[in-house]
């Protein structure tokens, strides 16, 4: 009997046989080939630029004197309320975009022709995770251009600094989930429904675009729980002053029990997709 017989599955191969240097050394040239792919297509930014600018302008613009009035201040009060809440909402954007981007390799046979290399299956994923970072490392700062331009005003660059990295490390947790969906979903339609289907909620459900004090009862409990509310909330602390110990607590625990629920479920599913 040959030795092909007893060679393993590239798809199932174990990743303990590659060694941690290797791991690191697989995901930095996959970090590359997807930089280099964004540069030979920059339309694939398109959201991350258009993103923060139309939704900065639309709810400072559209909501901001009627909401502002409720916080007392009147638009420029508001301005200060939900610049700390779209932050927030880069990386939940950023995370359904990289479900659908990893979706859409698997049916154009990029993927397949990944996991036929000896390389580590995870290395593919937190590639793909540290990409999407840097992608909404980018629009964060477009938002905060904006923010500027209309009449934020950073008054704790610390703390700026802390909310950045926190809506990174709960985006880079909620990636995790994306990506199972982009494995699991037939196409990249199925992957936007429900990424909509679940987003939407949170995000209007939340204390992102207004206090939750005028909501009924049943919908304030939701928002409660929602973890998108406690990271605006200790965004907007953290930013502009107010409490923030609570939130941050919730909000890294949302972040620690998402990646550890599902990374080892979206490294799963990759390696056995059929």
């Amino acid at each position: 009997m040959s030795a092909a017989t007893y060679a393993p599955d590239a798809r199932t191969a174990p990743d303990a046989r590659i060694t941690p240097r290797a791991h690191l050394r697989h995901t930095g040239a996959l970090i590359r080939r997807n930089l280099l792919w964004i540069r030979q297509d920059p339309e694939s930014m398109f959201d991350a630029i258009l993103f923060p600018i139309v939704f900065t302008l639309l709810f400072v613009y559209v909501f901001g004197g009627s909401i502002g009035q409720s916080l007392g201040g009147g638009q420029q009060a508001y301005v200060q309320y939900v610049i700390p809440g779209l932050m927030a909402m880069m990386g939940m954007n950023m995370a359904q975009g990289v479900g659908t981007g990893f979706n859409q390799d698997f049916n154009s046979g990029v993927m397949d022709r990944f996991r036929s290399l000896p390389i580590g299956r995870g290395s593919v994923l937190f590639a793909k995770i540290a990409v999407e970072l840097l992608r909404m490392l980018f629009a964060t700062a477009v938002l905060l251009v904006v923010a500027v331009l209309v009449g934020f005003d950073i008054t704790d660059w610390a703390g700026l600094l802390a909310s950045v990295g926190l809506s990174a490390v709960f985006g880079s947790a909620l990636m995790w989930v994306f990506l199972t969906l982009g494995v699991i979903m037939k196409n990249a339609q199925s992957v936007q429904a429900m990424g909509f289907l679940v987003l939407m909620p949170l995000q209007f459900g939340s204390s992102i675009f207004a206090p939750t004090d005028s909501m009924p009862g049943w919908l304030r409990a939701f928002t409660d729980y929602n973890p998108l509310s406690s990271l605006a909330d200790t965004a907007r602390g953290l930013m502009v002053g107010g409490p923030v110990a609570h939130d941050l607590w919730v909000t890294l625990g949302w972040s620690a029990v998402l990646t550890a629920v599902m990374a080892p479920i979206a490294v799963h599913k990759f390696r056995t997709k059929s």
